[in-house]
This record gives C-alpha cells, sequence and structure tokens, in this order.
C-alpha cells in the first residue's frame, strides 16, 4: 500500500511530480486549510506538505498521531507546533536553502529604488506628474549596508551587495566566518549606527520579537533606510511610522508584516500605507518561480529519503541522522525518550527474539532519541510491537517504501 502525502497551499508541482515518481500518492490542494479541515483531512494521510499560511498546531498533531512527518515547503516554521510534533515522534522539514537567491535580490531591489525614490517616482508619472529632480536620489554603490541575520540570506545579501561597490557591516547572535569584506560589529547598535541601509534576515523567536523597536530606530543614521524580509514581529510598525514622519528615516521597504491577510481575497491594512517612499510588498520574497521549484524539489527529496531510508538529516526538531540506504535487512525506526537504559532495553528484545543487528544508528538531543536498526529476522512485525510497548518508546516502525 502507497503511503499517501497531502501537499496543501498551492506548492509547486514539480514536488507531486518528483514524489509520485517515488510510488507515493499524493493530493494537492490550492488554498491553507483552517484547523477545522485539518482535522478532518489529515487522518487520511501519512504525511503534511505545507507554506507559510497553514496552522499546524498542538490540537492537529496530537489527533493526528499516525502522521510519518511534516513539511515547510519555505524556511520559517513558527506556524508549526514543532515541540508537539516532537513529543509524538514527528519529525519536521524546511528549505533553508532554496529561496536564498530571491529574496538577496529583492533585498538589492529594494535598496536602490528606496535610494533613488523609484516608486514614488513612477507613481507620480502614472498620475501624469514629472518629478525629474537629482535631490535625495543618491547611488547605492560606497554605501553601507548593515545585515541583522548572517544566515543563508544574509550572507548571499553580502555578497551581492559588496559586488556592487557597496561595504557591508553584519551582527549575529552566532560568530559568523565573514564572507569577502564583510565586517562583523559586535554590538547591535554599532550596526545601526553605521550603516546607510539595515536590512533584517532574523527568525520569528521570543528574542526577534519588537528587536527594531523606537529605541533602535533612534540610533540609525539619520537619512538611513531600513528593509525588512524576515519576519513582520520583528520591527515595531508603530515606532517605523514615527520616524518616516519625523523624516529621521528616508524610507524602508517591508514585505513582511505583524498581521498578513490569510489569502489574496482579503483587504491587506498598514499604518504604512500612503508614507512616503514606502515600499509595501505582499510576503513575496520567495515567490519567484525558481525559488518555488527549488523549494519543492528541496523538501520532496527530505520527504523521501525519510520515508525510504530513515533519514532525518535537516529536520528542525528532531535529531538528524543521515543514512545509507539498506541492503536487504529489516529496518527498524525507533524514537524514545532520551532516558538512560532505553538503547540496552531494545538491544535486549532484539537479542531474545535472536535477530541480528547488522547496523545500528543513534543520534539524540535533550528530549528524543532516534534510532535506526538494520536486522535479520523473520518476525518483524512482532520485534516492532515489543520494542513499541517499552514504557519510554515514543513510535516504533518498520521502514514500509523501499529505496
Amino acid at each position: 500500500m502507497s503511503l499517501k502525502i497531502l501537499l496543501v497551499e498551492n506548492i509547486h508541482s514539480i514536488a507531486a511530480e518528483r514524489l509520485e515518481a517515488e510510488g507515493f500518492e499524493v493530493k494537492q490542494i490550492a488554498h491553507a486549510p483552517s484547523e477545522k479541515e485539518l482535522l478532518e483531512l489529515l487522518p487520511g494521510y501519512d504525511i503534511l506538505g505545507i507554506r507559510s499560511k497553514t496552522e499546524v498546531t498542538r490540537k492537529v498533531i496530537e489527533s493526528n498521531t499516525h502522521l510519518f512527518g511534516i513539511g515547510a515547503f519555505c524556511i520559517g516554521t513558527n506556524q508549526i507546533d514543532l515541540k508537539a510534533a516532537k513529543s509524538w515522534g514527528v519529525p519536521v522539514f524546511n528549505a533553508p536553502h532554496a529561496n536564498t537567491r530571491s529574496v538577496a535580490e529583492l533585498v538589492i531591489a529594494e535598496m536602490i529604488a528606496l535610494s533613488r525614490q523609484l516608486c514614488d517616482r513612477s507613481g507620480a508619472a502614472h498620475r501624469g506628474e514629472w518629478m525629474k529632480s537629482a535631490d535625495g536620489s543618491r547611488e547605492v554603490r560606497g554605501k553601507t549596508v548593515g545585515i541583522i541575520g548572517y544566515g543563508h540570506i544574509g550572507s548571499q545579501l553580502s555578497i551581492l551587495a559588496e559586488s556592487m561597490g557597496m561595504r557591508v557591516l553584519f551582527y549575529d547572535v552566532v560568530k559568523k566566518l565573514p564572507l569577502g569584506n564583510a565586517r562583523p560589529t559586535r554590538l547591535l547598535e554599532d550596526l545601526l549606527e553605521n550603516s546607510d541601509f539595515v536590512s533584517l534576515h532574523v527568525p520569528e523567536t521570543p528574542q526577534t520579537r519588537n528587536m527594531i523597536g523606537k529605541k533602535q530606530i533612534a540610533k540609525m543614521k539619520k537619512g538611513s533606510y531600513l528593509i525588512n524580509a524576515s519576519r513582520g514581529t520583528v520591527v515595531e510598525i508603530d515606532s517605523l511610522v514615527s520616524a518616516l514622519k519625523s523624516r529621521h528615516i528616508a524610507g524602508c521597504a517591508l514585505d513582511v508584516f505583524p498581521e498578513e491577510p490569510a489569502s489574496n481575497k482579503e483587504k491587506f491594512r498598514s499604518d504604512l500605507q500612503g508614507l512616503a517612499n514606502v515600499i509595501l510588498t505582499p510576503h513575496i520574497g520567495g515567490s519567484t518561480e525558481e525559488a518555488q521549484y527549488a523549494i519543492g524539489l528541496e523538501v520532496a527529496e527530505s520527504f523521501r529519503r525519510f520515508l525510504k531510508i530513515g533519514t532525518t538529516a535537516g529536520a528542525v526538531n528532531f535529531p538528524n541522522v543521515e543514512l545509507p540506504p539498506g541492503h536487504g535487512a529489516c529496518r527498524v525506526l525507533n524514537v524514545h525518550k532520551n532516558e538512560p537504559g532505553v538503547l540496552g532495553e531494545i538491544n535486549g528484545i532484539v537479542s531474545k527474539a535472536g535477530a541480528n543487528i547488522q547496523a545500528q544508528f543513534l543520534a539524540t538531543d535533550e528530549k528524543i532519541g532516534y534510532l535506526v536498526m538494520d536486522v535479520e529476522t523473520r518476525a518483524a512485525k512482532k520485534l516492532v510491537q515489543e520494542i513499541q510497548s517499552l514504557e519510554r518508546s515514543i513510535r516504533t516502525r518498520q521502514l514500509i517504501a523501499k529505496a
């Protein structure tokens, strides 16, 4: 019986094509299902694939503990209750690399557009006004961009900006290797005070919520620009509006917002609307055909490797195990509480069953352990049942799909 995969939110068709080619049964729907709809749909599926709008709550997960895995066809995973998924042995995969170029290119375009007031001047021309003037219009060459968050996107932006003749500063809470001539700053304030453009590339965490507020904006250079293509909760909108109206900030570009419409049919509202030299885009940083194609391939490959081999490399909430394909033996996958003695109990069951262990792989984090065993046995079903019956086992299964 083939495994069933549900892909929602109009995920690129390449994902379904690749998964169907591997023998999986795939259903696609275009919208973001509500919690109620997910509760109705998921009992019939083994894997769920979403994008950024679908909320996978604890209730959804605890009502569908049969799920093998969840895939976020995007970078962010804050729309999924990762702790609940882990507690039930459900790995969550995302696509941290596939859209980095698209987001970085958008930021470059926004820096130039802000520096040249392109959107305001284009709007005026559409209205029949002729705003031919060099006042307030500058090149980006020779200017300094301060990148907050030097991960996959921030470092890509660093390379592109430097190739255009810009100086690059960056700030990150984790020590990162500078690329090119980029220079790290020890304090966030140092970056804010010395940057002509400040670009945000951080995840949504309690620490990053409103990390750019009144105090931080006041530290920015007068006449500088703020760009946020990370998460909407990172910037305090009221403080940004005040800084724009007082002309302390010369402009901003936001692709993400604290509250966003659930679909294209809903009206978008923001206090930033109507302000001069403000670029507002509808969360399209990774919305290029190239990025969505690459994301579809990346997460589909994570699904394939997990379902056919047991590999959890790249899972954001789970011990990462990189596995070779099995060779004829029964592959048993076990998720258990990370407590002393569990492995001994499992090996005792295998030994009592007279099964021969060909290979064994184990990875743990602070909460759970992920054990993969290749065993020679004629009683695989019974072995799986006995391991699962252990008090500290969370989930045990035999690999179903063939690599």
